[in-house]
């Protein structure tokens, strides 16, 4: 299948390299920065390049700018990343990780009145944000999903893999490390995928979860372990704990109290001398969340 993506932030367009052996075609560039700008417009002359991300929103519901089927790109991480300030979302490069959010909700739009699926979503960043003062991760995913106030982990740090659902999408993250990736260098990041809940190109959790059993491993994964706790906020604040044990992804939950949505929460957990992922790198915990909207 041939798959036209928007790649924001696009640096030297690294996307590209990966996607073009796949028959995948860019559809636009946004990028600001000179030196970049220069080297796509030499690698990538009969690609446009739409400059400045907080433009592209408007100019994609106006039919200005195509609505690709894949929206791609890593927001600045210089917000989050512990060798910076960590200023989050106080800073204005950390708040393009909610403009992104606003850029695949044009981009949905924009298909739907052309009767065409919401695109893929695909964005990276560093573990930093999975850590900040304001809990920038949690505003990040509320926004793709659709969910009336940000999420939470239930503590200061958001797991290293995990789903979300709501009423927007699907969102799945990892992290991973290029070292598992024949790369000679640990460079740990985030890879967040999202879809639609219901008829989305792609599901997040194959995407990113897939496992690979370890040789005459016959385990099925259906054996409850102990898990730690998830949380999630309501819209007044209130917590409910909803513990359960897992064994790859199971759910329990209910209607928050005061809240104006429905929240079903578990976890999501791989033990690394039982389960190993194709790359050879495991996921210890994670967490699954689900929120929609009250009908009433």
């Amino acid at each position: 299948m041939k798959i036209r993506f928007g790649s924001v932030c696009s640096g030297i367009e690294a996307a590209s390299v990966a996607w073009n052996p796949l028959g995948w075609e860019a559809a636009w560039f946004s990028e600001i920065e000179p030196f970049p700008c220069a080297v796509l417009a030499h690698r990538f002359p009969n690609v446009p390049n739409y400059g400045d991300m907080t433009t592209l929103p408007q100019r994609i519901l106006s039919g200005e700018i195509e609505a690709p089927d894949l929206l791609c790109g890593g927001t600045p991480c210089q917000a989050f990343s512990v060798a910076g300030k960590r200023r989050s979302l106080d800073d204005a490069r950390g708040n393009l990780s909610l403009v992104f959010c606003q850029i695949a909700d044009a981009i949905h739009s924009a298909r739907t009145q052309l009767g065409k699926h919401s695109p893929i979503v695909f964005w990276e960043n560093v573990p930093g944000v999975l850590n900040t003062k304001d809990n920038a991760f949690g505003c990040f995913l509320a926004e793709l999903v659709g969910a009336d106030s940000p999420l939470s982990s239930g503590s200061v740090r958001w797991p290293c893999a995990g789903l979300v659902a709501g009423p927007k999408r699907k969102v799945a993250w990892r992290v991973l490390s290029a070292e598992h990736f024949g790369v000679p260098q640990r460079r740990r990041r985030v890879f967040v995928v999202a879809s639609p809940v219901e008829g989305g190109a792609v599901d997040p959790a194959k995407v990113l979860f897939e496992r690979q059993g370890l040789p005459r491993d016959s385990e099925t994964g259906d054996v409850p372990r102990e898990t730690t706790s998830a949380f999630a906020q309501s819209s007044f604040g209130a917590y409910r704990d909803a513990s359960r044990a897992a064994g790859t992804l199971t759910a329990s939950g209910g209607d928050m109290g005061g809240g104006s949505e429905s929240l079903i929460i578990g976890t999501l957990t791989a033990r690394d001398a039982e389960k190993q992922f194709a790359n050879n790198q495991a996921v210890d915990s994670g967490m699954l969340i689900v929120c929609k909207k009250s009908t009433t």
